[in-house]
């Protein structure tokens, strides 16, 4: 079976079970080691936040940067590269362990993001969310934004990497891509928008891609 559509049919599986979360340790589990079993492990860092680090000259400089919903670290490690102090965590288990043997270099946590650890609120001045709010239900997005918002300093940044729908566009199926009306969450929670910029993916037809950039004054 296809990995994308494995990767449905788990989540549905979860879903009437009324466990939200399960599914994203089973589907690494199940790989075994094979990161071609998860759609979005292709051991790269997410081509979209790249094109948009190199536009912006992004460094670290040692500041300290949280990577939400890492997956096996990828882009975590491209933090690394740039210089900054990277935390990376998933609420997968499975996730965390392969990760840390790809980049033991780097501090990974299993972690939920609803009951994170206290000293990560306020503590970030870089924090990156790539692909992590868009498999969750759309009834939690307002909250898995908040909780996102949560972690970054005053004067820290936030950059986000979507899938992007226009505001009246029902999404149909996972992922659930994100509008600029859900976006603008962020801003409500004290962040000001400093870069949006929409790119397209190389599938046919190409998806779209929000790269969006907050700053907490």
């Amino acid at each position: 079976m296809d990995a994308r559509e494995r990767t449905k049919e788990l989540q549905a599986e979860f879903a009437k079970r009324g466990d939200v979360f399960g599914w994203f340790d089973a589907l690494y589990a199940e790989a075994n080691g094979n990161n071609e079993s998860i759609p979005w492990a292709d051991l790269l860092p997410n081509r979209f936040f790249v094109e948009f680090a190199k536009k912006t000259n992004l460094e670290g400089n040692g500041r300290k940067a949280l990577v939400v919903g890492c997956g096996l670290g990828d882009d975590a490690k491209y933090l690394h590269d740039l210089g900054f102090d990277v935390t990376a965590f998933d609420i997968s288990e499975t996730a965390i362990k392969w990760a840390k043997q790809l980049n033991p270099q780097i501090h990974f946590e299993t972690a939920d993001l609803f009951q994170p650890f206290r000293g990560w609120l306020g503590a970030f001045d870089f924090v990156l969310e790539i692909y992590t709010i868009q498999p969750l239900p759309l009834e939690m997005r307002g909250e898995t934004i908040d909780a996102i918002s949560n972690f970054v300093a005053e004067n820290g940044k936030i950059v986000v990497v979507t899938r992007g729908r226009e505001d009246d566009e029902i999404p149909t199926e996972l992922p659930w891509a994100l509008s600029r009306k859900d976006l603008s969450r962020f801003e409500e929670n004290g962040l000001k928008q400093t870069h949006f910029e929409e790119m397209l993916g190389d599938e046919e037809p190409p998806i779209r891609r929000f790269v969006v950039e907050y700053q907490k004054n």
